[in-house]
């Protein structure tokens, strides 16, 4: 890139539809990916393309990392971006040869932290992903829950359920149930609602004695339409009034059975899972 061209990108005068990413860390990199998804979804209009480097925990490894860096800005003609926690200053190091704006997540933030508390971090690798025992096999048995009550796969143990989702085929239902096993230890279920419950008008005897745990998940017609085309192209079962006629059923009846619902039209499913954590917690 040349001199000039890279003045330009950096004072902002171009503006690229799309800029390469990468999440960089010595250990899982989960910090570095969920923290800089969250400013990243902030710019709109920008095609972010990721890449994940995790466990970059030696000189050699670095120099791999570096190495794509490089080839990344010469292909694309604009510095990357690279959202990195490294503990190790030898490593980071080697990365910040590269031609990037770096953002190093640690230094924005255990530097003020260690000024405040007038104490030196531990500068230790994963720290914040350990976990005891008993928490960890609460996860593991939220999550055999979760794949056990899957799309009203069995209806057994319902009554230990933390929650229960219901709504329209492919409304997403099963990641959402998921992800609050896996990250929260809830014991999800989900059941799908069909048209057979919109001709009696009624929620499935099944899920009557558990309101309590009930919440509804709805999204727009349009975007049901494509991921349902994905999965069976110019089927009725895809078909953009069939989507229509189903998703204002199912809000319909979540309404009438007052139903707590979310929209995952366009909002994620990190977001939709801290909207039902708080309603469960006004329940209780």
């Amino acid at each position: 890139m040349t001199a000039k061209k890279s003045a330009q990108h950096q004072s902002g005068k171009v503006k690229p539809s799309h800029r390469m990413v990468f999440f960089v860390s010595d250990g899982t990199g989960i910090t570095a990916e969920t923290l800089g998804k969250g400013l990243l979804s902030q710019f709109e209009g920008i095609n972010f393309r990721q890449m994940r480097f995790p466990f970059v925990d030696s000189p050699e490894k670095a120099a791999d990392c570096l190495l794509r860096i490089r080839e990344v800005n010469e292909q694309d003609g604009i510095r990357p971006l690279v959202i990195m926690t490294m503990m190790n200053p030898e490593i980071s190091a080697i990365l910040r040869q590269g031609d990037a704006l770096f953002l190093d997540l640690f230094d924005v933030f255990i530097a003020p932290l260690e000024k405040e508390l007038g104490m030196h971090s531990a500068h230790t690798v994963g720290r914040s992903h350990g976990q005891s025992s008993r928490e960890y096999t609460s996860r593991i048995a939220a999550m055999s829950f979760a794949l056990a009550h899957d799309d009203g796969i069995s209806a057994a143990d319902l009554k230990n359920a933390d929650v229960i989702l219901v709504g329209v085929s492919r409304c997403g239902k099963t990641p959402t149930s998921m992800y609050l096993a896996m990250q929260f230890g809830l014991r999800a279920a989900n059941y799908p609602l069909i048209p057979e419950d919109f001709e009696r008008g009624r929620l499935p005897d099944t899920l009557l004695p558990f309101r309590g745990t009930l919440f509804g998940l709805t999204i727009a017609p349009e975007q049901l339409h494509r991921i349902r085309q994905e999965r069976r192209p110019d089927s009725n079962y895809a078909a953009l009034e069939t989507c229509r006629r189903e998703v204002a059923a199912a809000e319909r009846m979540m309404k009438r059975e007052g139903i707590e619902w979310f929209d995952m039209t366009s909002r994620s499913i990190e977001e939709i899972a801290v909207q039902i954590i708080q309603a469960i917690n006004k329940k209780e």
